[in-house]
């Protein structure tokens, strides 16, 4: 692969796909921070940003199952480049779309799910990189750190847009974000012949190509396990990242700041969670017992978050958004590890590609039916409060049955 020693190696690659996934986790999460600022402008409802977000991960889910070839054949470092340039080309249909006085609907709906195309297939590339370089004694860890680039992307995205979009408007906000992206793309390509090197280019392209990584997930008991829990999990996360900043603005009157603010804190914990759980995992407890236990703990956060109001401190509100992302957002890494750790040699890729088109699933219909809650029961709290139900269920079948 290279001259450089296997630890030099390994921190390249980890660096190269965290700052790859930190830019496309921004890039997604842009619109869901600044929705309030885009519906007052646009004069639509904040609850469509569930609907937005469903369409980015239709895209996220179909990339996701047929980019195992397109790793195998130009290479993972090179697919990734091609996703960010997709998330910048989503970023500017919506731009497009939202140009004229009058919204232009086609664009508005294509937009995410060409930002999801984009986003779908950075965790399997990466995964292929990272099942080849990093220790085998720091599987988890390595998985969990590079896993901190959603959280890390999300939190960015609370942190700075919001202060942006106010001082030089949404639209300037995004052409900025695309610009960061173009320049993503252009540092990558120093690392293309290290971990390239492995692409087969005579590799053809095949529809029998596309579904045999799923054929073999699907007769995999545990690769099954993983992939039920990562949607169920995705769910209640992609809710708690995509809703939080409208909850909180809307129903509970904070401004756009001190909102992004909290999604902020949310995941300064997911990546707090994600170092630490996948540390945990790698030298004190079993992977899927810390998975069952995260879901339970992700409920009782979601259960808090839905009793929000007057009487509580902003402190406490706080701490227990750092504690929601911690559980929420911190399970990924542990998940994805064991995704990897199941896959036949070489495969690392393809198989956590076809993982993750089924735990888009939850992705793609949890935040729409989080929005669907809210419209008829004119309350974000029913939606946290009926995911963190599904966590929880999740999370008691993972300790209930048996290690797989």
């Amino acid at each position: 692969m290279t001259s450089a020693s296997p630890a030099r190696t390994a921190a390249l690659a980890l660096a190269i796909t965290l700052a790859i996934q930190i830019f496309t986790s921004l890039a997604v999460m842009a619109t869901s921070v600044l929705a309030p600022e885009i519906a007052r402008d646009l004069a639509l409802s904040p609850k469509l940003i569930g609907v937005f977000v469903g369409l980015a991960y239709v895209g996220g889910a179909a990339t996701s199952l047929v980019c195992g070839g397109f790793i195998g054949r130009y290479g993972s470092i090179r697919v990734s480049q091609a996703c960010v340039l997709t998330c910048v080309a989503g970023l500017l249909l919506l731009l497009a779309g939202t140009a004229l006085r009058t919204p232009t609907v086609a664009l508005l709906v294509l937009a995410p799910v060409v930002l999801g195309m984009g986003y779908g297939p950075i965790t399997a590339a990466s995964s292929h990189v990272l099942a080849r370089t990093a220790p085998p004694g720091r599987m988890a860890l390595t998985f969990s750190i590079k896993q901190t680039g959603v959280p890390a992307g999300a939190a960015l995205a609370g942190a700075a847009l919001p202060g942006l979009a106010l001082a030089f408007g949404w639209r300037a906000t995004f052409a900025a974000v695309a610009a960061v992206g173009i320049a993503v793309v252009i540092a990558a390509q120093a690392a293309r012949a290290t971990f390239d090197a492995d692409r087969r280019p005579e590799q053809r392209l095949s529809v029998a190509g596309v579904f045999a990584p799923l054929r073999l997930v699907l007769g995999h008991r545990a690769l099954v396990a993983l992939s039920i829990t990562g949607g169920i999990y995705a769910a209640m996360q992609m809710c708690l990242t995509s809703f939080l900043v409208v909850y909180l603005a809307e129903a509970l009157g904070l401004s756009l700041v001190a909102s992004g603010f909290a999604l902020t804190v949310a995941n300064l914990g997911g990546i707090v969670g994600r170092i630490g759980w996948g540390a945990v995992a790698d030298h004190l407890v079993p992977p899927r017992i810390l998975l069952g236990a995260l879901g339970v703990a992700s409920c009782l956060c979601a259960y808090a978050t839905a009793t929000f109001g007057a009487g509580w401190s902003t402190a406490a509100m706080l701490a227990v958004c750092a504690l929601f992302g911690t559980t929420a957002i911190g399970w990924n890494g542990v998940q994805l590890s064991q995704v990897a750790r199941h896959a036949p040699p070489g495969q690392a890729g393809a198989i956590t590609g076809a993982s993750a088109f089924l735990t888009f699933t939850g992705v793609v219909l949890g935040p729409p039916l989080f929005a669907a809650l809210a419209g008829a029961t004119g309350s974000y709290r029913t939606g946290f409060a009926v995911f963190g139900t599904l966590s929880l269920l999740c999370g008691v079948w993972l300790l209930w049955t048996r290690n797989d």
